[in-house]
């Protein structure tokens, strides 16, 4: 809560928030951006990220914080001694926010030596930023000022005593998070066969939907959508392996496209449920842009179809 020019007291009045969780890095930068200028301040000293295994939260954080420097992400790869143990307050050169994954430090440390840092740290009005919040928050002894979840979705919450706490936000984002890496995986399969079949290169802009995806064209592709999907269903059928392959790269079985998000996919075709198209091109008055809509999952389990007129035609 913050006082009030006038001597009263304004508390706190955010529950949540929640934004689709975009699937490409540059995406998902904007999204960060975009919540750090309307969520975060600089009395905000416990940020926790919540969230599974390539969902995203490595960039996020570097969206939320640039320059930050990550000490351990998801991949392995920016491993270094964390900073946080050795933060001195006497130490007038020392870094203000610091980044700290529970999750891999509990395998090198007791949880009460992470905790314990981690309350030195705040108690010198230093910036913490915990990913796998969850596991240590018992530990710390209160809940983060800001509690951040990525998904199919990511909620933002600024918690009361009353909650949200980290396990009910990891449990919605948990239970999501395949329904984005089937998007994702259905979105590049369909602009690969745009690309092979129709000869119509990687669309530029890509939008997102719940359980789907959207492609962005200036002009009207030359494409029957039943065949279309016809030709991804195909591939899906097969059961072909996707896996990151190189920086922003995919492979899809012998072929390779370009990606920013490499990890947040399926491990093979198959496991996409329920592909299909939305058999009518979309046109926005506003943008002047053609839309071709892609959902995955079941109709009533919150898909976009069940927010919008699919039957209507919009041209």
């Amino acid at each position: 809560m913050m006082k009030l020019s006038q001597g009263t007291v304004h508390r706190e009045t955010l529950l949540y928030a929640v934004y689709y969780a975009p699937r490409g890095s540059n995406r998902l930068y904007m999204v960060a951006a975009e919540l750090a200028q309307k969520y975060l301040t600089p009395t905000d000293l416990v940020i926790g990220i919540l969230g599974a295994e390539g969902s995203g939260k490595s960039t996020l954080i570097k969206g939320l914080f640039p320059g930050l420097e990550l000490t351990n992400d998801d991949e392995g790869i920016n491993v270094r001694p964390t900073p946080l143990y050795d933060f001195d307050p006497a130490d007038a050169f020392s870094g203000h926010t610091f980044h700290v994954d529970a999750r891999y430090e509990l395998a090198f440390h007791q949880k009460y030596e992470l905790a314990e840092a981690i309350i030195k740290a705040i108690s010198h009005n230093r910036r913490v930023v915990i990913e796998h919040f969850d596991l240590i928050y018992e530990a710390i002894g209160h809940n983060a000022q800001v509690l951040i979840g990525i998904g199919e979705e990511i909620i933002v919450a600024r918690p009361t005593v009353f909650g949200p706490f980290p396990q009910v936000i990891k449990t919605i984002v948990d239970k999501t998070i395949k329904y984005r890496l089937m998007a994702h995986s259905a979105e590049d399969i369909t602009s690969m066969v745009l690309r092979e079949d129709y000869k119509i290169p990687f669309p530029p802009l890509h939008s997102d939907v719940p359980q789907g995806f959207v492609l962005n064209f200036k002009e009207r592709p030359d494409v029957d959508l039943h065949e279309l999907e016809k030709k991804v269903l195909a591939i899906i059928a097969k059961d072909i392996p996707i896996s990151p392959c190189g920086d922003n790269t995919i492979r899809f079985g012998e072929r390779t496209m370009p990606c920013t998000g490499t990890r947040t996919h399926v491990r093979s075709s198959r496991q996409i449920e329920n592909f299909r198209l939305i058999k009518e091109y979309r046109y926005d008055q506003i943008s002047k842009e053609y839309y071709v809509i892609g959902l995955i999952g079941k109709r009533g389990e919150d898909t976009f179809e069940d927010l919008i007129d699919v039957e209507g035609i919009y041209e």
